[in-house]
C-alpha cells in the first residue's frame, strides 16, 4: 500500500471515529438502484461512466469551482449520453463533497457510482442516504474478510459494487466475491501513472460474470477500441472529459 493510500485511509478512519457519515437528512432524488447501474453498464455499444471530479493528487485541480458549476457538467454528461455518473465526493484530498452526488444524480437522470474510501458499513448507510446507486470497494485498501464483509453489506442495502484492482492478484481477490462490476485502474497508487498497456494484459485475468471497466488514463476513440478488444465492456472517463472544452462532443466522440 502506498504512504498517500496510507494517509487517506488514516484520515478516513479519523472521520468516522469523529462521528462524521451520519446519514444525510435530506431524501434523495430516488432510491439507490444497484440494478439499474449494473443494466446501464450492460447496454449495448460503448459505455461511458463519466466523472465529476474537482481535484486529485496526482493531476492537481480538475475543475475550478467545481461546486458552481456541477449541475452544468452533470447535464452535459447526460446530453453527451454517458451511461452513468462517479461523483468523487472525498473532502480531504481530492475536494469533494457529498451533496454534490444527489444533486448531479437529480439534474441528469443517470446512475450514479459515488467514490471514497470505503471501510466501515456507516459509509454505506450514509451513500444509501444520499442515492447512490454504487459504491467503490478498493482490494488494495481492504483485508479479504473487510471485503467481503463490505461487498455483502453493500448487496444487502442494494448497491450495485465497483471492485476495483490493480494487478492480477488483486483481480483475484476481488473476483472472490463476485462483485457487479469489476474494475482495473491503470494508475498506479504509488507512482499514481498510467499504463494502458498493462491494463490491456490485465483484461484476460477478469472471468466471466461481472462489467469489466477500464479505469483512468483513457483521452481517445482509439484507447476505448483497444481496451475494448481486449475485453472491457465499460469505461470510466475523467480528466480527458473534466478539461475538455466541449464535454458533450468529447463524450459523443468517445462513445460512437
Amino acid at each position: 500500500m502506498s504512504a498517500l493510500l496510507e494517509r487517506i485511509l488514516a484520515d478516513k478512519r479519523a472521520r468516522l471515529e469523529r462521528g462524521e457519515y451520519a446519514p444525510a437528512a435530506v431524501p434523495p432524488p430516488r432510491p439507490s438502484d444497484g440494478a439499474a447501474f449494473v443494466r446501464a453498464l450492460r447496454e449495448p455499444g460503448v459505455r461511458i461512466v463519466a466523472e465529476i471530479k474537482h481535484r486529485s493528487p496526482s493531476s492537481g485541480e480538475l475543475l475550478p469551482d467545481a461546486d458552481g458549476r456541477l449541475e452544468t457538467i452533470a447535464l452535459e454528461y447526460r446530453r453527451g449520453r454517458a451511461a452513468a455518473l462517479s461523483v468523487v465526493v472525498e473532502e480531504d484530498y481530492f475536494g469533494g463533497r457529498p451533496d454534490w452526488l444527489p444533486r448531479a444524480k437529480r439534474i441528469s437522470g443517470l446512475p450514479a457510482l459515488i467514490k471514497d474510501f470505503i471501510v466501515s458499513e456507516r459509509q454505506l448507510d450514509f451513500a444509501c442516504s444520499l442515492g447512490a446507486d454504487a459504491v467503490l470497494l478498493i482490494v488494495r485498501a481492504l483485508d479479504e474478510a473487510g471485503l467481503t464483509r463490505l461487498h455483502e453489506a453493500a448487496r444487502q442495502r442494494g448497491l450495485a459494487t465497483v471492485v476495483e484492482a490493480h494487478s492480477g492478484e488483486e483481480i483475484r481477490r476481488a473476483a472472490a466475491v463476485a462483485p457487479d462490476v469489476l474494475g482495473v485502474n491503470a494508475r498506479d497508487l504509488s507512482t499514481f501513472s498510467t499504463d494502458l498497456t498493462a491494463l490491456e494484459a490485465l483484461a484476460c485475468s477478469i472471468p466471466a460474470g461481472p462489467v469489466r471497466l477500464a479505469e483512468s488514463g483513457i483521452r481517445t476513440r482509439a484507447e476505448v477500441e483497444r481496451l475494448r478488444a481486449a475485453g472491457y465492456e465499460a469505461f470510466l472517463v475523467g480528466e480527458a472529459l473534466l478539461r475538455s472544452e466541449d464535454r458533450v462532443e468529447a463524450l459523443r466522440g468517445l462513445a460512437r
